[in-house]
């Protein structure tokens, strides 16, 4: 017997191998979000002073997005790992091992270009391929029997992420500016270490379901029989539409040298991750015969699942920007002595860890109170909108930068409120939903999905960035009497508010499923 196997007849317990999941999370968010949110004050300040000064702000941001997407894109390879080889217990340990390796190298390497870049590097691999990981984890901890516990477990979850991140926001730029590089991103290092020791030390008590290996009906292979499939008298447009985005793929990638390697991979990959999932779409039914329906229909809730992750992108496209742009924006602001421009992201982190708990205890009653239920996708959707606000309010307070006025640091509150109300609706939602929304033989791997929304969100700013780069593009920016900067949020804003209108008409004709483990 298990410790989550409980009597139906009794209250629903949560499992004693929770607390060291969580405990770990927020040590390794520490660590993460500590280096992340001192990365680009240091690559402006230290590492990028060999290029011009009018330059370095525009190449931090591209070093910035380029490390997140890929944190956010090895999540694919890391639930691959644990879903078909290693199960998700050995794939966490195992690549939080190397995430220790990339935190040393930050801090050794504070002055080589090529030292540091090699420990991002290391730290994208581990901490992307841990990240579906341990999500999917938290919820193998649960059956029928306790699911309900779940949703306070992710929000909880997720409220110890903010703990770790709210801390590493308002202490690593301290250390950063007194300390140097080598002790601000070597605490972030001790960190990650003491979450891979807590994390090991719940081994004998974790629920471990173990992975599944090669399934004759696994998501790819049902893929590949839709769209190879014949049908008598019809043709294979579903192949045709797949061949098509192959083709736009390697469009993108001849646009290596106007956007970069990683841009123009990541363009490449999901033009062809698109054309594939439409066109298997269109043609499932044809893998009917060849492959069960359970798996047949698993796989159409999985392509449904992408059109909402798909969505979300735009969202992560503003979010992630608190961190390059709004810092950057920040330092043009006026900033008291013992304030540094980066501890502002430590406002979202607060914000969150009340939220959470008010929008559980407080919001969320007080609309069923009033027949709303606050859906996943309801809650997504208004997360998105909020976001865009936000972008409009900091827009605005661009404008009066731009015109010379003398702005405070702390106009930049109001934004932050609304980006951060807009977080909790759609971050911490998105993990209970991919998760729920997940066939059992694809939880690792639809999570993995999820976190490459975040890849694609930081996508959409390489492109923009690239997109400035571009005198025809400059001269119709001049045309409109706003900055560069400026005109980007401004873009961003209703980029988010497109997403929130399609997200909103998509998810009121969305069905719900549920696969949680029986009890």
């Amino acid at each position: 017997m298990t410790a989550i196997d409980i009597d139906a007849s009794r209250p629903a317990r949560l499992p004693r191998q929770i607390p060291y999941i969580v405990g770990n999370e927020g040590c390794e968010r520490f660590s993460f979000y500590g280096m992340r949110n001192i990365l680009t004050p240091f690559l402006v300040t230290s590492l990028l002073m060999y290029l011009p000064e009018a330059d370095r702000p525009g190449a931090a941001k591209d070093v910035f997005h380029t490390f997140v997407i890929g944190v956010y894109f090895f999540p694919l390879l890391g639930g691959w790992l644990a879903d078909r080889w290693f199960g998700k217990y050995n794939t966490v340990l195992w690549l939080s091992l190397l995430y220790c390796v990339g935190h040393a190298c930050l801090a050794i390497f504070e002055h080589s270009v090529a030292g540091f870049y090699t420990g991002l590097a290391l730290i994208a691999l581990g901490a992307g391929g841990i990240k579906p990981c341990v999500s999917a984890f938290v919820g193998d901890q649960f059956d029928e029997s306790n699911r309900k516990l779940a949703k306070i477990v992710f929000d909880a979850f997720y409220w110890m992420i903010n703990v770790g991140s709210f801390f590493a926001s308002l202490l690593m730029p301290y250390f950063l500016r007194h300390y140097g590089a080598a002790v601000a991103f070597g605490i972030p290092g001790a960190l990650m270490f003491v979450a891979t020791l807590v994390f090991w030390s719940g081994r004998k008590h974790y629920v471990m379901v173990p992975p599944t290996r090669a399934d004759p009906h696994g998501f790819l292979k049902v893929v590949r029989t839709a769209l190879l499939a014949h049908a008598p008298g019809q043709g294979r447009p579903g192949l045709v539409v797949a061949a098509l985005s192959v083709v736009l793929a390697a469009g993108a990638l001849a646009l290596t040298p106007s956007l970069g390697v990683v841009a123009a991979f990541c363009l490449a990959f999901v033009c062809v991750l698109g054309g594939v999932g439409i066109g298997a779409r269109m043609q499932l039914d044809r893998a009917r015969g060849a492959h069960p329906h359970e798996a047949i229909d698993a796989v159409a809730v999985v392509l449904r699942v992408l059109v909402v992750f798909a969505l979300v992108t735009p969202f992560w496209s503003l979010f992630d920007q608190k961190a390059s742009t709004w810092v950057l924006q920040a330092n043009a602001m006026v900033v008291p002595d013992w304030l540094h421009p980066a501890q502002m992201q430590a406002v979202n982190r607060a914000l969150v860890l009340i939220l959470i708990p008010f929008n559980n205890l407080v919001v969320y009653p007080l609309l069923r109170r009033f027949g709303i239920e606050p859906t996943a996708l309801r809650r997504m959707t208004t997360g998105i909108a909020l976001a865009a606000v936000a972008w409009v309010i900091v827009g605005a307070i661009q404008l009066a930068i731009d015109g010379g006025d003398a702005v405070s640091v702390f106009w930049q509150l109001l934004p932050y409120v609304f980006l951060t109300m807009g977080e909790v609706l759609v971050s911490a939602t998105g993990l209970e939903f991919a998760y729920s929304q997940a066939p059992p033989s694809m939880k690792g791997t639809l999570m993995s999905f999820w976190t490459l929304s975040v890849t694609v969100g930081n996508l959409w700013v390489l492109l923009a960035n690239a997109g400035v780069r571009n005198d025809a593009v400059l001269a119709g920016i001049a045309g409109t009497g706003l900055g560069t900067t400026a005109f980007q949020m401004f873009f961003f804003a209703a980029f988010a508010g497109l997403a929130a209108l399609a997200f909103g008409l998509y998810a009121r004709r969305y069905r719900e499923v549920d696969y949680y483990r029986p009890a």
